[in-house]
C-alpha cells in the first residue's frame, strides 16, 4: 500500500510561529539590542522573499538569521518550513532536528520532522516524532494520517486502525482516511485467514470467513460455495443461513433465499432481517402484499428500527392503498437512511395517493439527484478501473 505521495497541505494549516521581535529572549539573541535590529531586518527580508516565491532568498536570510541567533528555536521551525515546502526533506530533517535540541516543546517543528523523516521511508525514525507532536497537539490531522502511515509501515496495523478511527471522526468526508482504514481492515483480515488455515485450513470458520471475502469482492459464485460448505459443516450454527440466503437474494434466487431464511429463523427466531428479506420477497417479487406486510411486521416487533423492514412496509401499504400509514413509515425510512434513493421515491408516490402534488415533487427531485450521483459515482469507479487495467506505456 502507498500513501498519498505528495506534499501535505500540513504547512497551511500550522500555527503562526513564524519570528517576531518582541518574542526574542534577550538570552536568544545573547543580550545585544543590535543583534535584535539584524534579526529583525533579517526576518522582513526572508518574509518578503517567501511572499514573492523567492524561497532561495529566504532560505538565506533564516540561515543569517541562525548565524547571529542559534538559540532562537523558531527560526529553525520556519527555516525547516521552507524545506519541507520545497520537498527538500533531507535539509529539513537536518535543520529541524537542530531546532528541537535547541527548544524542545515546538510542537509543528516535531511534526514537520516526523512528517518529513516519513516521507523520505525513515519510519521508525518518524514514529516516536509523530507521536510527540500529538502528544502536543491531539487533533493535528496530518501528524496523525502520517502516524498512522507510519504504523502500516511498521506492521503495527491495530495502532494504526485506532489512530485512523479516531481521524474518521474528526473528519469522516475524509476518503483517504476511509481508504486507509478499509486497507488496514483487509490486512488484519488477511492475517486472521491465515492464522486460522495454520490451525484447521478445512474448518466451518475458514469457509465462513472465504464467503465472507469473496461476496465483498463480489465473487457471488465463490461466496455461495464457501456459505454452503460451512452450512454443511455446521448446520445448526446461528447466523450461517441467512448468510447463504441474503447470497442467493442478491442473485435474485429466490425461492433459494426464501429457504434459507426460513432455515435460519428455526434456528434463530429473533433473526429480524431474515424475517424481513422473507417479506421483502412476497412483497417485490410475489406480489402478494398482505402475506408480505404480516411477515415485515413480525421483523419489526424484533428490530423495531429495521430501516429494510420500514421500506417494504411502506411499500406494502402503498399497493393497499393506505397511504397515510404508508407515508409515515416511509418518512422514518427516509429519515434513517436518506442516501436511500428507494426511501424518497416511494415516499413520493405516498404523496401522490395524498393529493400532496408539491410534495411528491419534492421527494422525485431528492430521488434524482441521489440517482445521479449514484451514477456518477459508479461511472468514475469504472474509469478508475479501466485506467488501472490499462498497460502502462
Amino acid at each position: 500500500m502507498t500513501f498519498c505521495s505528495a506534499v501535505p497541505p500540513y504547512w497551511r494549516n500550522l500555527a503562526s510561529t513564524f519570528l517576531v521581535v518582541a518574542s526574542m529572549s534577550n538570552s536568544s539573541l545573547g543580550q545585544q539590542p543590535r543583534s535584535v535590529a539584524q534579526v529583525q531586518a533579517l526576518y522582513t527580508q526572508a518574509k518578503t522573499a517567501e511572499a514573492s516565491g523567492d524561497s532561495a532568498t529566504a532560505i538565506a536570510r533564516y540561515e543569517a538569521i541562525l548565524r547571529v541567533a542559534p538559540k532562537l528555536g523558531s527560526a529553525y521551525n520556519n527555516l525547516g518550513l521552507l524545506y519541507f515546502k520545497k520537498r527538500d526533506y533531507e535539509n529539513a530533517v537536518k535543520v529541524l532536528e537542530r531546532g528541537l535540541k535547541v527548544d524542545p516543546a515546538m510542537p509543528t517543528a516535531s511534526a514537520l520532522l516526523g512528517i518529513s523523516l516519513s516521507e523520505l521511508g525513515r519510519y521508525a525514525d518518524a514514529r516516536p516524532r509523530l507521536e510527540e507532536a500529538l502528544r502536543q497537539n491531539p487533533k493535528d490531522n496530518d501528524a496523525e494520517k502520517f502516524l498512522a502511515n507510519d504504523l502500516i509501515k511498521l506492521g503495527d496495523l491495530e495502532a494504526a486502525a485506532g489512530h485512523l478511527r479516531v481521524i474518521s471522526r474528526r473528519l469522516p468526508q475524509d476518503q483517504e482516511v476511509w481508504y486507509l482504514l478499509g486497507q488496514v481492515y483487509m490486512r488484519l483480515s488477511e492475517q486472521a485467514l491465515s492464522k486460522m488455515n495454520a490451525i484447521n485450513p478445512d474448518s466451518e470458520l475458514i469457509h465462513e470467513m472465504s464467503g465472507e471475502i469473496m461476496e465483498k469482492m463480489k465473487n457471488y459464485d465463490g461466496a455461495l460455495f464457501e456459505y454452503q460448505k460451512a452450512a454443511d459443516m455446521s448446520p445448526q450454527k446461528p447466523g450461517i443461513h441467512y448468510k447463504l440466503g441474503n447470497m442467493y437474494w442478491t442473485i435474485a434466487q429466490w425461492d433459494s433465499a426464501t429457504r434459507e431464511f426460513q432455515n435460519e429463523l428455526a434456528i434463530d427466531p429473533r433473526n429480524c432481517r431474515a424475517q424481513a428479506l422473507i417479506g421483502d420477497i412476497l412483497i417485490d417479487q410475489k406480489m402478494e402484499f398482505v402475506q408480505g406486510l404480516a411477515e415485515v411486521d413480525k421483523a419489526l416487533a424484533i428490530c423495531p428500527e429495521l430501516v429494510q423492514g420500514k421500506l417494504d412496509r411502506g411499500r406494502a401499504l402503498l399497493k393497499l392503498n393506505r397511504n397515510e400509514e404508508a407515508v409515515k413509515e416511509l418518512q422514518a425510512a427516509a429519515q434513517a437512511s436518506p442516501d436511500d434513493p428507494q426511501a424518497h421515491f416511494f415516499l413520493a408516490q405516498g404523496y401522490r395517493g395524498l393529493g400532496r402534488p408539491r410534495d411528491a415533487q419534492a421527494e422525485m427531485q431528492i430521488y434524482s439527484k441521489l440517482e445521479e450521483n449514484a451514477r456518477a459515482s459508479t461511472a468514475a469507479r469504472a474509469r478508475e478501473l479501466i485506467r488501472n487495467k490499462e498497460p502502462a506505456r
